[in-house]
């Protein structure tokens, strides 16, 4: 179960691949001049949450994202990598629209990589790692993070997670599920993960 403390939620901003719509994964790219320029766009929004701890994933483009939006709190920062993207093995640099995502979802293997359901046990990890800390905590990882918690029934399925989406979540009270506010959203075209472009 995910620990029942609300928190906040920061995608990081875009790099070349997520302009490029090429499949990440685990891949250590970093944001491009976009992503930075998102990351500063939200900064001010989140220095007026009540915001006491940062937890990003070990990738690079979280935790830039992160330092950007920290510049205006100066909080404690953690680093986990069980919030890291999922390990996409073979595919990773490859493009983000194929049929790869509802095969893997439905159990297939990953060449490589992580099942779907072992992303999803590490990711839920990840997530009670940093709520493990002091809140309220923001988590700066990945838009991918979401698949776990739909998974397990935590929040409703098909939220979208454009790059640099800020979101609070809220544990469930009467509802059987958590409760999924968007705070902010970048402006301009911002596909989510997995999504491929309208030809």
């Amino acid at each position: 179960m995910l620990t029942a403390e609300p928190f906040y939620f920061l995608r990081h901003g875009e790099t070349d691949w997520n302009h490029r719509r090429i499949i990440q994964g685990q891949t250590d790219t970093p944001l491009n001049a976009t992503g930075e320029q998102q990351a500063v766009a939200v900064a001010p929004l989140i220095a007026t949450l009540p915001i006491a701890t940062i937890c990003t994933s070990s990738l690079s483009r979280a935790k830039r994202t992160g330092e950007i939006v920290n510049r205006g709190l100066n909080k404690p920062v953690f680093t986990f990598d069980d919030l890291r993207e999922c390990h996409l093995g073979q595919i990773q640099g490859s493009p983000s629209n194929g049929a790869w995502r509802g095969e893997w979802v439905a159990g297939g293997p990953m060449p490589g990589g992580e099942t779907f359901v072992e992303y999803c046990a590490r990711v839920l990890r990840g997530f009670n790692q940093a709520l493990a800390q002091t809140g309220p905590v923001l988590i700066v990882a990945h838009g991918g993070n979401f698949w776990g918690l739909e998974h397990y029934g935590l929040i409703a399925t098909g939220v979208r997670v454009p790059n640099c989406a800020l979101f609070r979540l809220d544990p469930p009270r009467d509802l059987k599920t958590w409760k999924v506010t968007s705070l902010y959203a970048p402006e301009g075209e911002a596909l989510a993960i997995g999504e491929a472009p309208t030809l």
